[in-house]
């Protein structure tokens, strides 16, 4: 595949193509201009190919060392061949009758070529090349995001295991709860992502071929006999992209919404994950590394940011607002069709884009947290209050009735010591082997089946 690679330029208006250009090169490469321009080319070329080949008592014969042309055609694409188009698109103000009059060009200065132009573009809409265009561009940075979404989930479950004997203070609402294990809390997260990796890698990329009311006007027109879904099926699926045979001039993009609503789910775990990794930096549960010629402020010297994770979240989240956007707007189109959506799917790109910043982000946050064992230690220590629950369970069990007021009365908004627990344990009024459990159980001890889960 060619790759347009392009210059830092310090006038582009999107950091994607500034500050993080050199990040998310794939993601450029896969939703750039030029990319869109040559699948455009290479479908027009290989449709031609395609019918020759299938049916050449319909349309022509065509020779092997014909078909190597077209095929080089496809293979010598390049930035010029893209300023050439582009220049046609400032005459015809229409991106896709560009392309087809460039060919045209190309065919009229070869012997052999010219004898095809006719067939340039042939019974087709120029939704019918740019559905399918989209689909591959789409198609290719889906499975660019699984790759990246996939690495950063391995080192997800990499931490989950190195961590997952490391107890420390749970919190819900913010306040001291049931111990648990970092590792495990690790373990939620991936488990979150694995279910979404899964539903991305199962979304079919859509996309018709059926010219200019969805209906194979032109198709049958020509000969009732070929079964033109078939054959034009045939034709998409070549692109590894599957056939949408009801609609109208456009192809629904329901698909395309479906993506990006995965996407979002992905998105919003991730930044759960950045945001709980924040606070636990900011309450000690994790230290950041540091690194000599890093600066975390350009007034206060001692500062290690979280900054990783920040921008994770700024990100994802900018990607959110796409995927909302193109999921409620490219689902809707009046009547057969209309055009706004030509503007918005060029800006497709951009949700991937910030997706993979934010990826990227993640990725490298994480690999700077280190669990400080010696605040959790402490924090467990001087929180035995979570036991309460421990506690009063064992009393359910031992057929107490007012278990749970008992303790809301000794804990509820008090500090409870190692001492106040071994005192009130003694206390009880039930069996040895109840109260010898409870003796022996610490905050360190109190995390369940963590270690397993």
């Amino acid at each position: 595949m060619l790759k347009c690679i392009v210059k830092f330029n310090h006038n582009n208006i999107s950091p994607l193509d500034n500050r993080y250009s050199s990040k998310i090169p794939d993601t450029r490469n896969i939703f750039s201009e030029h990319s869109l321009i040559r699948h455009r080319f290479i479908i027009e070329i290989r449709w031609i190919a395609f019918l020759c080949t299938n049916y050449p008592k319909t349309f022509l014969r065509i020779s092997k060392s014909t078909l190597n042309k077209l095929d080089n055609l496809c293979r010598i694409f390049d930035d010029k061949t893209v300023m050439k188009i582009k220049n046609i698109e400032k005459k015809t103000n229409h991106d896709v009758k560009a392309v087809e009059y460039h060919i045209k060009e190309v065919f009229n200065k070869d012997n052999i070529l010219k004898k095809y132009t006719h067939l340039i573009h042939f019974g087709l809409t120029s939704e019918d090349v740019n559905s399918l265009s989209y689909a591959i561009m789409i198609n290719e940075g889906i499975d660019n995001n699984l790759k990246q979404i996939t690495a950063l989930n391995k080192l997800i479950k990499k931490l989950s295991n190195k961590w997952k004997n490391i107890p420390f203070l749970a919190r819900t609402h913010g306040q001291p709860a049931s111990p648990s294990t970092i590792g495990k809390e690790f373990k939620v997260f991936s488990s979150r992502i694995e279910r979404e990796v899964e539903l991305m890698s199962k979304i079919k990329p859509l996309a018709k071929f059926s010219g200019a009311t969805g209906n194979f006007h032109t198709f049958h027109l020509v000969n009732e006999k070929i079964d033109w879904i078939k054959a034009n099926k045939k034709f998409i699926q070549s692109f590894n992209v599957n056939q949408n045979t009801l609609t109208t001039q456009i192809e629904p993009h329901d698909w395309i919404a479906e993506t990006m609503h995965v996407m979002t789910r992905i998105n919003n775990i991730l930044i759960d994950l950045s945001n709980d990794i924040w606070m636990y930096i900011s309450n000690d549960v994790f230290k950041l590394k540091t690194f000599k010629n890093e600066v975390g402020s350009s007034t206060m010297p001692h500062k290690v940011n979280p900054i990783d994770f920040e921008n994770a979240e700024g990100n994802f989240q900018l990607s959110n607002v796409l995927n909302n956007f193109f999921a409620n707007k490219l689902t809707i189109s009046r009547l057969q069709r209309d055009l706004s959506d030509s503007t918005v799917l060029r800006n497709i790109g951009v949700t991937f884009g910030h997706m993979n910043v934010g990826l990227l982000s993640v990725t490298k946050g994480l690999n700077k947290i280190i669990p400080n064992d010696i605040h959790t230690n402490k924090e467990l220590n001087d929180n035995w209050e979570v036991l309460t629950e421990a506690v009063q369970t064992i009393m359910r069990y031992e057929k107490i009735d007012n278990a749970y007021e008992q303790l809301k009365a000794l804990s509820r908004g008090n500090k409870v010591t190692k001492n106040d627990y071994i005192e009130f344990i003694e206390s009880l009024n039930i069996s040895i082997e109840s109260k010898n459990k409870l003796l022996k159980l610490t905050p360190h001890q109190y995390i369940g089946l963590a270690k397993s889960l």
